[in-house]
């Protein structure tokens, strides 16, 4: 057996989430279906991180064993032409046997995108949370700064998280404003259900004027999800990057997002 890791980018839009779901369309779905096709026998694939319905990946990573040799090309080029246009393989690399898509990633960076103006948009909707409210990104900043490092993130998590620990580890969370978008960058060590969301859902109330930037530790020291605001829809998030050991020698290249 050969195992091989890939680099997968998607447009969530019209998927019903990654994981595999009798009848509906999922991206894991479709991926195992173009990869059986080239490899010539059923292939199951590990992801780094699932995705829910509507949230998007530029850098996906999954693995998969096979029978067969074929080229990085071969994976890349062959599973391309069977996929539909919103999923894409970016890279193909052989790794070796111990390689694990989700149990070997030492972290993950997820952006949540906004467009950020009193007339929503008509292009891209699917692609961005729109927030008419003005929001200002220096309050964002500083509500976000109270979440760095090792927490409890129980009120930051969906109520039907299956995680068997909420405590999690994040090394950078930014807020910037590329003219009428808001970025929310974030890097953690993993997530729970719905964490990138409920932080962006605090975080615009917080820069909405609707709560001071130290509500988002409040709710953090509450440890429950019932107090801690609104859910941002799936829209604006995407799955940006994830880190590996050295030693393996993925790639490390993101398709930069575009605004």
């Amino acid at each position: 057996m050969t195992r091989i890791a890939l680099g997968i980018e998607y447009d969530g839009s019209r998927f019903s989430g990654w994981q595999v779901q009798a009848g509906t369309r999922t991206v894991q779905g479709c991926l195992e279906e173009a990869l059986s096709r080239v490899a010539d026998h059923p292939v199951r694939v590990v992801c780094a991180g699932r995705t829910d319905a509507g949230v998007h990946a530029l850098g996906q990573v999954v693995h998969f064993d096979s029978t067969v040799r074929r080229a990085p090309h071969a994976w890349i080029f062959g599973t391309n032409t069977h996929l539909p246009s919103d999923v894409c393989v970016r890279w193909a690399q052989e790794v070796p046997e111990d390689f694990h898509a989700r149990y070997q990633a030492l972290r993950r960076h997820y952006r949540y995108v906004i467009y950020n103006h009193r007339v929503r948009p008509a292009i891209g909707a699917a692609r961005v949370a729109w927030d008419y409210r003005p929001l200002a990104v220096e309050a964002m900043r500083a509500g976000a700064r109270h979440l760095l490092g090792e927490h409890d993130f129980s009120a930051y998590r969906a109520c039907a998280c299956q995680a068997k620990s909420p405590v999690r580890t994040v090394y950078r969370l930014e807020v910037t404003r590329r003219g009428d978008h808001v970025l929310i960058d974030i890097e953690a060590n993993a997530f729970l259900h719905h964490m990138v969301r409920n932080i962006a859902g605090v975080l615009m109330a917080i820069g909405a004027g609707e709560r001071p930037p130290q509500w988002s530790r409040e709710v953090l020291e509450l440890r429950d999800r019932r107090l801690g605001g609104v859910t941002a829809p799936p829209g604006g998030l995407y799955f940006m990057r994830v880190w590996y050991p050295e030693s393996y020698g993925l790639p490390v290249a993101v398709r930069e997002l575009l605004l």
